[in-house]
C-alpha cells in the first residue's frame, strides 16, 4: 500500500507539472525548457542524495549504472517528444494519449519478464485504446480518430512518448528491484544524463534574457522534477511496472481537468470523458 500511495501522490504532482509546463513555459522550445529545469533539478537533488547517502550517490556495480544509464537515455526520448508534443497541441489532447504507457508495459513485461495476462488486464489495454480512440474523436467517419492518430503531429509525439516510457518503466523495474540499485543512486544519474544529453541541442536555441526573467519558474519546476522523479523511483522498488506505470500515469487526469478548466480548451468534456475512459483501463489492469 505504501507504494500505491507513493504512485498516486506522483500522479497528482506530475499531472500539475504537466498542466504548469503548457500554462508557463508554452513559449520555450522543448530542448530548452528542459535545459533549465534539468538544471534545477540537478541542482536540488545532488546535495540532498551526498547528505542522506553513504558514499557516492551512484550505483556501485557497473552492470547498475550501464543499466541506469540506459534507462536514463530513454527517458530523454521520451521526454522530448512530449514536450514537443505539448508545445503543439491542447494539453488536454496531448495528455491522455501520452499517458496510455501501461498499453505498452503489459506487452513487454508478457514478452520479455513472462508476466500472465489475467482477463481484466487484457480487458483494461483494449479500455486504454479506447480513451485513445475518443480523444482524437470529432464528428465524422467513424475511422477518422483512427486517421487524426496517424497523421496529427501532437498525437504522434505523444504515442512515441508513451511508447518509450512504456520501455522505461520495465526498464526502471529492473534496475530497481532485479538490480537492486539504490533509488537515489538512479534518481541521480537519470537527472544527470538528461541535462548532459540535453545540454548540446538547448544551447543553440537558448535566450538568456527570457530564461533569467524566469529564473524562479524553473527554479520551482526543477524542485517538482526532481522530487517527483524521487518519489516514483520509490514506488518502483516495491511495486510490478504494470501496477506502477497505470498509477503514474493517472497524472493526465489531473492535467486534462487543469488545462479544460483553467486554459478553456476546447473539446474538454470529450477530452475529459476520454481521459476518464483511459483511466477506467488502467484501474482494470491494476485491479486485474
Amino acid at each position: 500500500m505504501n507504494g500505491i500511495a507513493l504512485a498516486l501522490f506522483a500522479a497528482v504532482l506530475l499531472g500539475c507539472y504537466m498542466f504548469g509546463v503548457k500554462r508557463y513555459f508554452a513559449d520555450y522550445a522543448a530542448s530548452v525548457y528542459m535545459f533549465g529545469v534539468y538544471a534545477a533539478a540537478v541542482a536540488w537533488y545532488i546535495p540532498v542524495a551526498v547528505a542522506t547517502t553513504d558514499g557516492p550517490p551512484v550505483p556501485t556495480s557497473a552492470v547498475g549504472l550501464a543499466a541506469s544509464l540506459a534507462v536514463s537515455v530513454g527517458v530523454v526520448v521520451a521526454l522530448l517528444a512530449f514536450f514537443r508534443a505539448l508545445s503543439t497541441g491542447d494539453v488536454s489532447y496531448v495528455a491522455p494519449i501520452s499517458k496510455v504507457v501501461p498499453a505498452f508495459v503489459l506487452p513487454i513485461e508478457v514478452l520479455f519478464l513472462h508476466e500472465r495476462l489475467s482477463v481484466m488486464q487484457v480487458a483494461g489495454v483494449v479500455v486504454v485504446t479506447l480513451g485513445l480512440y475518443l480523444v482524437n474523436y470529432e464528428p465524422g467517419t467513424l475511422l477518422e480518430p483512427l486517421r487524426r492518430a496517424v497523421r496529427a503531429r501532437p498525437a504522434q509525439l505523444a504515442l512515441l512518448s508513451a511508447a518509450t516510457f512504456g520501455v522505461v518503466d520495465v526498464g526502471k523495474r529492473l534496475v530497481l528491484q532485479e538490480l537492486g540499485v539504490e533509488p537515489t543512486a538512479f534518481v541521480v544519474v537519470m537527472l544527470v544524463t538528461t541535462f548532459v544529453a540535453i545540454s548540446p541541442l538547448a544551447l543553440l536555441k537558448v535566450d538568456r534574457a527570457a530564461m533569467t526573467a524566469d529564473w524562479r519558474k524553473f527554479v520551482a519546476f526543477g524542485a517538482v522534477v526532481a522530487g517527483g522523479q524521487h518519489v516514483i523511483s520509490l514506488a518502483f522498488t516495491t511495486l510490478p511496472a504494470s501496477v506502477a506505470s497505470p498509477i503514474v500515469n493517472a497524472q493526465a487526469v489531473v492535467a486534462v481537468l487543469l488545462g479544460g478548466v483553467v486554459l478553456q480548451e476546447r473539446n474538454f468534456r470529450l477530452r475529459l470523458a476520454a481521459a476518464s475512459v483511459a483511466i477506467g483501463g488502467v484501474a482494470m489492469i491494476t485491479l486485474g
